[in-house]
C-alpha cells in the first residue's frame, strides 16, 4: 500500500471525495460560463453578490421585453448538486434558466448557496432562506436591484429547484408558512422538479435498485451530520414526527416526477400526503414516462426536456 497516496474517507461516487488531509474534491459540475446575452432566447444574465460576508450570490435572468415597464412573475431557483456541488454559474443550469426564463416570460434568481461538507446542512437553507429574504425586500420598488424594482411582479412570487434545490424551495416554503419566519414572504407557488426526498424505510421500487439506495441513504447522513437520520423532517416531509404540511405557505405545488428515478416514489408519497393534509392550496403532478433523475438538463432539445418546460413550467407561472 503507498502510504504517500491520499487516502479517501468519504465519497459519493462519481459526485465528491473527501480526504483525511480535509482536501474536498468536486468530481462533476465545475466549469463557468459568464453571464451574457444568450443569443438563442434573448435572455440576459448577470452575477450579483448578495451577502458578501458568506459569499451568498446568485445569478439572474431577464427575458427579453416586449415593454420597458413590464412587469412579469418573479422565480427564486435552487439548482440542484446533491447538496454539495455545482452552482448556477455551470453550463448546464446557466443554459436551462435560459430556456426557462425565455418560455415561461419570468426573471429569475438562480442562487448560490454555500455547500457541504465544508458548510453542512443547515448552511443551504440558511443561506437560501437569507437570498430570498433579499429578493423580497425590493418590494414596493424598495432594494439595490435595478431588475427587480422595475420589473418583478411580488405578487407571483415563486419558488423552484431541481433535486436538492427541490428540497430546499419545499423547506423555504414550510418556513414561510411559520408565522415565527415568514411573515414577510408571500409566495404564490413552488415548483420541485424530481425533489430530494427520502426516508429510513424503502417504499415502493427504491428497494429493486441496491445501488441507488445505498447512494441516497448515505448522502443525508453526509451533508447533515448534526443530524444523520434519513427521517429527519427536512428530507423526509411526510416523517411521523414532523411538521404538518397543512402550513406549508404557499397556495400552489407542482410536483415532477421521472419514471425511471429512484427518487419517483417520494415524489409521489409527497403529492399525496399533501393532497389529504388539509392544507387549502392546489397540487398537481407530472410524470416523465422512460426518463431519470434530472435528463432535461442533460440534453435540453430532447422533445421530453422541451414539453417539460414549454408545456408545463408556463403553465404553472
Amino acid at each position: 500500500m503507498d502510504s504517500s497516496k491520499p487516502e479517501v474517507v468519504t465519497e459519493i461516487p462519481g459526485v465528491i471525495r473527501v480526504y483525511k488531509d480535509g482536501r474536498v474534491e468536486r468530481l462533476i459540475e465545475t466549469d463557468f460560463v459568464p453571464p451574457s446575452t444568450d443569443p438563442q432566447t434573448g435572455v440576459s444574465s448577470k452575477d450579483i453578490m448578495i451577502i458578501p460576508e458568506s459569499n451568498v450570490s446568485a445569478r439572474l435572468f431577464l427575458p427579453k421585453l416586449t415593454n420597458p415597464n413590464q412587469k412579469l412573475p418573479l422565480l427564486v431557483y435552487f439548482h440542484g448538486g446533491a447538496y454539495c456541488v455545482s452552482s448556477p454559474f455551470t453550463p448546464k443550469y446557466s443554459s436551462y434558466l435560459n430556456a426557462l426564463v425565455a418560455e415561461a416570460k419570468v426573471i429569475a434568481v438562480s442562487v448560490n448557496y454555500r455547500k457541504a461538507p465544508e458548510h453542512p446542512i443547515p448552511t443551504a437553507y440558511e443561506d437560501s432562506w437569507a437570498a430570498l429574504q433579499w429578493v423580497v425586500s425590493h418590494c414596493n420598488s424598495q432594494g439595490p436591484e435595478a431588475w427587480l424594482t422595475d420589473h418583478a411582479d411580488f405578487e407571483r412570487l415563486f419558488l423552484g429547484g431541481e433535486s436538492a434545490g427541490a428540497n430546499i424551495a419545499h423547506n423555504l416554503a414550510t418556513f414561510a408558512g411559520d408565522p415565527k419566519f415568514g411573515q414577510n414572504v408571500q409566495i404564490l407557488g413552488i415548483a420541485l422538479v424530481h425533489p430530494h426526498f427520502w426516508g429510513s424505510d424503502p417504499i415502493g421500487s427504491e428497494a429493486l435498485d441496491p445501488a441507488r439506495k445505498a447512494i441516497l441513504d448515505r448522502l443525508w447522513p453526509f451533508v447533515c451530520p448534526s443530524n444523520p437520520d434519513n427521517d429527519d423532517p427536512r428530507v423526509n416531509p411526510v416523517a411521523t414526527d414532523g411538521p404538518s404540511l397543512v402550513g406549508l405557505g404557499c397556495k400552489r405545488v407542482l410536483v415532477c416526477v421521472a419514471e425511471k428515478d429512484v427518487l419517483r416514489d417520494r415524489g409521489w408519497l409527497y403529492y399525496e400526503a399533501l393532497g389529504r393534509s388539509g392544507w387549502t392550496g392546489v397540487v398537481e403532478i407530472m410524470e416523465t414516462e422512460g426518463e431519470d433523475h434530472g435528463f432535461h438538463l442533460s440534453d435540453l432539445e430532447c422533445e421530453k426536456a422541451k414539453d417539460l418546460i414549454n408545456r408545463d413550467m408556463p403553465l404553472f407561472f
